[in-house]
């Protein structure tokens, strides 16, 4: 089988960029859909790693924050999770699944992960959470404002093993979705 053109792998980018963007713009002025438009945004950054492109996949992901910036009007706030771990993540997934074949390996890629994900959970706590929803930390349930870290460290780590373990399922459906395209 030949080898796909590089025009093919700038067209394939350039629709995941222009969904993604679409998404994360669309989930900064919903405020219900933020969490929506960054998934709908992984799926789309998705789409070039699964014909292995990843420098594609890497500049849609540039471009899809450069736009949603620009479309957003300069609030950092609403992307920069997206900017921190969400776009980048799927392609981490995708350099662990080709490269990485030792299993001690993959459970040290997956706390490195992991340790990433709860920081970047808590800069999205202290930077997008507080300000833009107004939760106040002080009128929040006591529980969690005692042991905020725990929380997040814990759970954060319990979540993020759901979370990528789902991921990977996905970044298969849409390997298998975009092997029917015949290029």
């Amino acid at each position: 089988m030949k080898r796909p053109s590089q025009s093919f792998e700038i067209a394939l980018s350039a629709i995941a960029c222009a969904v993604a963007a679409v998404s994360l713009t669309l989930g900064s002025y919903v405020d219900f859909l933020l969490a929506a438009g960054y998934l709908f945004a992984i799926f789309a950054l998705m789409v070039p790693l699964s014909k292995d492109y990843l420098w594609g996949s890497l500049l849609a992901f540039v471009g899809a924050s450069l736009l949603a910036f620009l479309f957003c009007g300069f609030a950092i706030f609403q992307v920069l999770p997206f900017l921190v771990f969400f776009g980048l993540h799927p392609m981490l997934n995708w350099l662990q699944s080709r490269y990485v074949k030792k299993f001690s390996l993959q459970v040290l890629c997956f706390f490195v992960k992991a340790l990433w994900f709860d920081l970047a959970m808590w800069l999205m706590w202290a930077v997008v959470l507080v300000p833009i929803f107004g939760i106040e930390s002080a009128t929040w349930y006591p529980f969690v404002v005692q042991y905020f870290y725990f929380v997040l460290f814990i759970g954060g780590t319990v979540f993020f093993a759901a979370y990528d373990y789902m991921l990977f399922l996905c970044q298969r459906s849409v390997n298998l979705a975009v092997k029917r395209i015949r290029r």
